[in-house]
This record gives C-alpha cells, structure tokens and sequence, in this order.
C-alpha cells in the first residue's frame, strides 16, 4: 500500500513528529529566498531590487522548525526576522535583502534590513578571507558531502519551478537550500573550518570563526 503523502510530501508518521522546541539560547534564523525574476530578465545584477520574491524560508533554532512564506506574507516574514538576535544567510544582504526592500516601502515600513536585523552573511566572510567568492553548492559537497536537489542544476531552476506552477517543489527546493545554509553554519561553527577545492582540484580547509556566541 502506498504510504499517504502530507502538504508537501511529506508522509503521515513525518507530519506527526512534532519539532521539540529549546528553551534558551540565542534564537538563530536560517534564510534564504527565491525570486520570479533572473538577472537578465531586469536588465542585470544592479536591478536585484526588481526580481520580486516567489517563496522564502527561515529555519529558526529556537522553535526548531521550518517557516515558509509567500509573496503575500512578506510582512509576516519580516516580523519574523526581526525577532531573531541572528540571521545567517548566503549572500543574503546583497541578495536577499535587496529583494525584500521594496516589499517595505510598498507596506510603508520604515525599517531597513540591512541596518536594523543583525545579520551574518557566510559569503561576505568567506571572500574577505579568500579574496574570491565560492558558492553555497561548491560548499555544501566539500565540507558536508551534500548537493542541492536533483536537478538543480543552476540558479535558473528555482525560476523554472515558479513559471511551471510546481510551488510545494519550489519550497521544497528553498527548504533544501536553508537547510544547507545550516548545517554548513554549524559546521563552521563546531569544527572552526570549513572545507573547499582549488580550481587545480586539490581539497582545502578554510578556518572560520563562525561562534554563536560573537556574532550576537
């Protein structure tokens, strides 16, 4: 008999474990978010601002669970974030944030991602460290010997989910992508390293300074 698949596929027994929340600590939230829009479709990476959200995911450490949202639930997402003492994200304040800005304005908020959400942004450290910039999937199969799901292949997958209309695989890939943002997060922060290849092909290690506890 085939087993019964929940919302996002999900099985019954899955859907029944309920995440067990902690009770202290910093709460530490996990972002990433997905857009209807390429850089080519608005004329370039300077027009980031204009690529408009489809779907963005935070995991958050205290509640120890997934939050997905929606174009529509921008601002529950900002409410959301804003209760953090930590986000982490990949490329988040060139990327994430800049997508999310005018979603503010439009909702007359006055408040500026940027500034006013402590934020720890796991590329921009990486290339001050590095001088040069390595991608959460390169990341991902050197330090924790995780992809991306099959087939995304490149940026522009995420953008075929939302064109076809297959929105549970489009958070389904957001949740992947957060999750992998995680879990490189604690890695970095436990082992003080994180791991990476030379264009040559020789495996490296980068030290990190990755603690919790400095960044918030």
């Amino acid at each position: 008999m085939p087993e019964q698949l929940g919302l996002f596929g999900e099985t019954e027994d899955q859907e029944a474990r309920k995440p067990v929340k902690v009770d202290s600590g910093p709460r530490v939230q996990f972002f990433d978010l997905e857009t209807k829009k390429s850089a080519e479709d608005v004329g370039g990476w300077d027009n980031i601002h204009e690529m408009e959200m489809t779907v963005g995911v935070v995991w958050d450490s205290l509640d120890q669970e997934f939050f997905t949202y929606e174009e529509k639930d921008v601002a529950q997402l900002v409410e959301k974030l804003r209760t953090a003492d930590l986000v982490v994200g990949f490329n988040i304040l060139r990327f994430d944030y800049t997508v999310l800005q005018p979603y503010l304005r439009k909702l007359h908020l006055d408040f500026d991602l940027k500034e006013e959400i402590n934020t720890f942004d796991m590329l921009d450290d990486i290339y001050e460290l590095l001088h040069f910039r390595l991608s959460l999937k390169h990341l991902a199969q050197h330090t924790l010997g995780e992809d991306k799901l099959d087939g995304a292949e490149s940026g522009l997958y995420a953008l075929e989910l939302y064109k076809n209309g297959e929105i549970g695989k489009l958070i389904k890939y957001c949740q992947k992508d957060v999750e992998i943002t995680r879990d490189l997060f604690l890695f970095g922060e436990k082992h003080d390293f994180v791991k990476y290849q030379s264009r040559s092909g020789k495996p490296l290690q980068l030290e990190v300074d990755w603690k919790t506890a400095n960044l918030t």
